[in-house]
């Protein structure tokens, strides 16, 4: 008789790890609607998901001088509008969550393919910030490489 009151605590205990976080969904919607929109070129569809004063910035390493290089967001999404539906194509490998409040992080290796062959490969860090109920993308910062890539 033991047995069934402990696989009953057993089922609930896993289907409460199993039930997904909604605002984890909503955090992960608002990361894959920006690769959508970079796939579908839709600049409009971009510019949805970043929050106001928004930053992109790049991990630039050119022979172990390691800098940081910033790109305005208003260019980001006007070479997106401009680009070819389907050239630019950003394959994320997984993507991890945390989440405090209304702060979010979403760790994503990715690979890089522009007009189907791939360019580069690293990791995009996001911080997403919880706005009138909506996550939005406050900050993305990535890695480039080309060499090692999966």
């Amino acid at each position: 008789m033991k047995i069934v009151p402990l696989l009953l605590i057993t089922f609930i205990c896993g289907s409460a790890i199993a039930q997904t976080n909604p605002d984890e969904s909503a955090v992960r919607v608002s990361v894959n609607q920006l690769f959508e929109g970079m796939k579908k070129a839709d600049s409009t569809m971009l510019k949805t998901v970043f929050a106001p004063g928004a930053r992109l910035q790049t991990v630039v390493n050119k022979q172990g001088n390691v800098s940081v290089q910033d790109e305005a967001i208003a260019q980001f999404i006007s070479s997106v509008g401009k680009a070819k539906a389907g050239a630019l194509d950003e394959r994320l490998s997984g993507m991890e969550i945390k989440i405090d409040g209304e702060l979010a992080t979403a760790w994503t290796p990715y690979s890089f393919y522009y007009n189907g062959q791939q360019s580069h490969c690293g990791v995009n860090a996001f911080t997403l910030v919880k706005l009138a109920g909506t996550w939005k993308i406050q900050t993305i910062i990535d890695t480039r490489r080309k060499q090692n890539c999966p």
